[in-house]
């Protein structure tokens, strides 16, 4: 007596005489993923996997299967695209560079702070709760009519270089410390750059994702440190940011590249020494820990500017 025809249970039409050694359901060519011994079924695999726990850096990252550093390139899009809307709108800057405290008349003139104010000019900035500046100015550069450096317009120049380095160091960063761990980073090293702007300058007008990367270099410092790396050439990379940061007084705030810095510093500081049976619990609450010291010195000096 011949035996009954079998068929894929995926595809129904296909016969088949060939089942998944997991399962034992019938599965066709198109179905088949090889195995230790025999086939096993697309869905087998995927249970399989889901069982299997992913490999991760000492730092808590986890490795990634795929090599793209995709929270990189978002930044960049990101910060290529807030410089269109600026040459789009140029109020933009105005409305969303870090500020802290500013003067205005209402009709894009804009003045230094003075305690108590002036008749008939408004305060803006973070000191009149517009506290998003200290986020949002990180995601602005010079425009391309702002400022001139030698023979080319340094507004460019100002994208192109932080784009730059975000590129070299924010895919080395994010492949170790893994997509959440690099998010929580870049924002806590801009918004600490801010801050430092907000006690030092109140009244200076900042844009620039300079604070945000030169929190990457410290985390690049840390890391390397941490995994044993030869640091010479580490050492030569660092200084040559920090000498940045000293030139680049002149025409940009050495405030927001050095908040940056030590907050980049900091945070890394706990991802990378926190205790492996803790790890994820330490390095949240430091995170926590950090941003509420940060938005504490900004609530101060908003109470001391306000009087």
């Amino acid at each position: 007596m011949e035996a009954a025809a079998s068929t894929c249970y995926r595809h129904p039409s296909y016969e088949t005489y060939v089942s998944c050694v997991r399962c034992e359901r019938f599965i066709c060519p198109s179905c088949m993923r090889e195995a230790a011994v025999g086939h096993q079924c697309v869905e087998c695999v995927k249970e399989g996997l889901r069982s299997v726990r992913r490999a991760r850096t000492v730092f808590g990252g986890t490795v990634a299967r795929s090599a793209v550093p995709f929270v990189t390139y978002a930044l960049i899009a990101l910060n290529v695209l807030a410089y269109v809307a600026e040459l789009i709108r140029p109020g933009v800057v105005d409305r969303f560079a870090m500020t802290g405290a500013g003067l205005t008349d209402g009709e894009g003139g804009r003045y230094l702070y003075v305690d108590g104010g002036i008749p008939g000019l408004d305060v803006v900035g973070v000191v009149d709760g517009e506290w998003y500046r200290l986020l949002t100015g990180s995601f602005l550069h010079l425009p391309p009519e702002g400022t001139s450096f030698g023979a080319l317009p340094f507004g460019v120049l100002h994208i192109v270089f932080n784009m730059y380095a975000l590129w070299n160091l924010g895919r080395v960063v994010e492949e170790q410390l893994g997509r959440v761990r690099f998010v929580a980073l870049y924002l806590l090293a801009a918004l600490g750059g801010s801050v430092l702007v907000y006690l030092v300058s109140p009244s200076d007008q900042v844009v620039g994702a300079s604070g945000a990367v030169f929190g990457l270099a410290a985390a690049f410092y840390v890391i390397s440190r941490r995994l044993g790396r030869d640091m010479q050439a580490v050492n030569s990379f660092l200084a040559g940011f920090l000498v940045w940061m000293l030139v680049s007084a002149a025409f940009t705030s050495w405030e927001a590249h050095l908040g940056g810095l030590l907050t980049g510093a900091a945070v890394t500081v706990v991802y990378a020494y926190a205790p492996a049976g803790r790890r994820t619990a330490v390095q949240t609450a430091g995170c926590v820990v950090l941003a509420a010291v940060l938005i504490l010195l900004v609530v101060l000096k908003t109470s001391a500017l306000t009087g």
